[in-house]
């Protein structure tokens, strides 16, 4: 029996250690992203600048673990390994929960999105779990009893992982679990559909009686209900509070607004746009690739010119900034402003490239694999 239950306990943790790396392996800039935001928070802006590199090694880590466990090799050490992993994944997902210092913990990246308190329930029972392979751990016996041989298994599964890691942050997620993925409608993504409801709010007052010094909270309904506000005893102190009632309907692209230097919106005129349009997207263009802004640009005059595709730069940087970007690079694209974050959702490069036709993106590229401009005519432009 205790046989039993330590392979089917091994076997579970290992297989979700595994997915769990798989999975932000997958999207490792995306997972860097959440890394900088706990770097953010526990005052560790000096590895923001890692982040990515070490989204990548993490990943790795739970990858080989996970299939160190379920092959049996260095059974101890993987214990250890896995032990220490855990109590800290839980410390830290416990203090995100605690303390709303971080809204997701991205422990499955955007495939499962996990609020801080689901995630300190999951890294609770894992560490259930891994306690008792870790108390067992004299018990499990390998898979392959050559020493050449497990390492070299290792040395394998390390290798892939590593790789597999490297080469979506070269090119772009293999699964993308985004709302900006090809295929998807963006006008449609960002509106309540017909029948479904918005988050439902009620204002707080916090009244103080001026005779007898009582103070009590009171809803905007309860407020106008009782009419109290007739009752010049009662006065509210501070500002009103926003507060949720009942969670709605939310859209999955709720945050992007872009405008213009002047801050004119053109979200409806871009992304609805009924003919081919090509988007470059550059988040920070402090930190972009400027050679291959360089073939971009390249490419949107010869895209314009012969075929009248209208090109835009989406970015998250300052009017100043953008202006002094165009000097230098003698940019061709017009040039729009939105938030960081939607950005770096659109596509995971710096620069990406976004080829859309009436609301729908019809394909997505990393600026290390954007095609030529007769492979687009070819393909696109020339239908």
């Amino acid at each position: 029996m205790r046989n039993i239950v330590l392979g089917f306990f091994r076997i579970f943790v290992g297989a979700l250690f595994i997915f769990s790396g798989l999975i932000k392996a997958n999207d490792p800039l995306g997972f860097g992203y959440k890394l900088q935001e706990y770097f953010e928070v526990f005052h560790m802006n000096f590895l923001s600048g890692m982040a990515t590199g070490i989204a990548i090694l993490l990943c790795t880590l739970e990858i080989v673990l996970g299939a160190l466990l379920l092959l049996g090799f260095w059974s101890k050490k993987v214990a250890w390994g896995l032990l220490l992993l855990i109590i800290f994944f839980t410390l830290l997902t416990f203090i995100s929960a605690a303390f709303k210092v971080v809204t997701s913990c991205g422990c499955f990246g955007d495939a499962i999105p996990l609020t801080p308190w689901q995630s300190f329930t999951k890294d609770l029972v894992l560490l259930v779990l891994i306690l008792v392979i870790f108390l067992n751990k004299h018990h499990i016996q390998p898979l392959f009893n050559k020493e050449a041989t497990q390492r070299n298994i290792a040395i394998a599964v390390t290798l892939v992982s590593l790789g597999f890691g490297l080469y979506t942050y070269n090119v772009l997620p293999i699964i993308d679990f985004l709302p900006y993925k090809v295929g998807a409608h963006i006008p449609s993504l960002m509106v309540i559909p017909p029948g479904e409801k918005p988050d439902e709010f009620e204002i707080m007052y916090h009244l103080k009686n001026k005779k007898t010094k009582e103070e009590k909270d009171m809803s905007d309904k309860a407020y106008l209900q009782t009419e109290i506000w007739k009752d010049n005893n009662w006065e509210i102190i501070g500002e009103p509070a926003k507060r949720l009632v009942k969670k709605g309907f939310e859209p999955k692209i709720k945050d992007l607004n872009i405008t213009d230097a002047s801050g004119t919106d053109y979200t409806k005129e871009l992304i609805e746009n009924p003919y081919y349009n090509l988007i470059f997207v550059a988040h920070d263009l402090h930190t972009t690739n400027e050679a291959d802004i360089g073939k971009l640009n390249a490419l949107a005059l010869n895209a314009t010119q012969q075929f009248n595709i209208r090109t835009v730069l989406l970015t998250s940087n300052s009017a100043q900034d953008a202006q002094a970007f165009i000097k230098k690079n003698n940019l061709f694209s017009e040039v729009f402003f939105a938030d960081a974050v939607p950005l770096k959702s659109m596509v995971r490069a710096n620069p990406g490239v976004l080829l859309m036709k009436n609301g729908v993106v019809i394909n997505k590229w990393h600026y290390h694999n954007v095609p030529t401009f007769d492979q687009l005519s070819r393909k696109y432009f020339d239908k």
